[in-house]
């Protein structure tokens, strides 16, 4: 007798954002402390105080940089997770508002 696939509940994190985040696809650059070093990255999905950013690796990436989008708004950002090719930014300048 077949009987059906048993399949398991999709883990669901609960949300810990301040904000939602908005499905983006906007090209930015990494700059690190002391401006001598950049990545270029991806911005995946973005709010207010925060994004999701895509790089070719995370690896060399310190835990606070600038991140630039190509229409010049620059945001100070602090890593809040990091993945092998992505990584969750909070917007310092946010924090204040």
């Amino acid at each position: 007798m077949n009987q059906p696939a048993m399949t398991q509940p999709a883990m669901t994190q609960p949300e810990r954002r301040r904000q939602p985040r908005l499905r983006a696809l906007k090209a930015g650059r990494a700059i690190l402390p002391g401006g001598h070093s950049t990545f270029d990255c991806m911005i995946r999905n973005l709010s207010p105080v925060g994004a999701k950013v895509t790089f070719e690796s995370t690896a060399d990436i310190p835990p606070q940089f600038r991140l630039r989008f190509d229409d010049g708004t620059t945001h100070d950002c602090a890593v809040k997770w990091r993945s092998e090719r992505e990584m969750g930014v909070e917007f310092l300048d946010a924090r204040a508002s």
